[in-house]
């Protein structure tokens, strides 16, 4: 998602959810770059609501630190 405007970004991310749980995937990688950090607040805002995002987690820093989100799939509740 990274260099994307936030509207396009979380267009894009709204998809890569929904494959991601037709895939039945129960952990997914979102990069969305670490600096200023309006794409990852877009993202963690969009991911709170998503009926299909249990949690989600800024990545280690192996996995990419502030500019990576984990998400974990599966429903809520």
């Amino acid at each position: 998602l990274r260099h994307k405007f936030k509207d396009d970004a979380i267009d894009e991310l709204d998809k890569y959810i929904d494959q991601a749980a037709v895939a039945k995937l129960g952990r997914v990688r979102i990069i969305h770059g670490r600096h200023g950090g309006v794409l990852r607040k877009a993202v963690h805002e969009y991911l709170s609501m998503h009926p299909y995002v249990k949690e989600f987690y800024l990545a280690d820093y192996n996995e990419g630190g502030i500019g990576v989100t984990i998400a974990i799939l599966g429903r809520k509740g």
